[in-house]
């Protein structure tokens, strides 16, 4: 559940499996973060026992939350030793892709900060 001023990042990569428990850590290692981080899963198909990790949920609100989580993401991203596209989502189906070859930390930042400020303008407050 989100807190009121908080939107709702969702982060996806094509091999959740590889790379998402360690992005998932890299996150949670983050004070500002730690919280707001959640793993999500696939739903489950017949006979499965579980669902498979799909995605990251991160709530993130006003005051830099944006920038710190460009931060982190980029910091992860330099430290992988294969090429990782992560797509970053809004409820509302707006997104962005961040291709790890040449990641700027500033513009990951603004385009973050970007997602998030026009999710407000317009929303006009709490989703439904």
């Amino acid at each position: 559940m989100l807190n009121e001023g908080e939107n709702e990042l969702w982060i996806r990569v094509p091999d959740p499996d590889a790379h998402l428990p360690s992005l998932l850590d890299w996150l949670r290692r983050e004070d500002a973060l730690r919280r707001g981080v959640h793993p999500r899963h696939a739903p489950l198909g017949e006979g499965q026992m579980g669902g498979a990790l799909d995605a990251l949920a991160v709530a993130v609100g006003s005051g830099g939350m944006g920038a710190v989580l460009a931060n982190c993401l980029s910091a992860w991203i330099s430290q992988r030793r294969s090429d990782v596209r992560i797509t970053l989502s809004t409820r509302d189906g707006r997104t962005i892709e961040v291709d790890a070859k040449g990641v700027d930390p500033r513009s990951l930042a603004k385009d973050v900060e970007r997602l998030l400020d026009r999710g407000d303008q317009e929303a006009g407050g709490e989703p439904s």
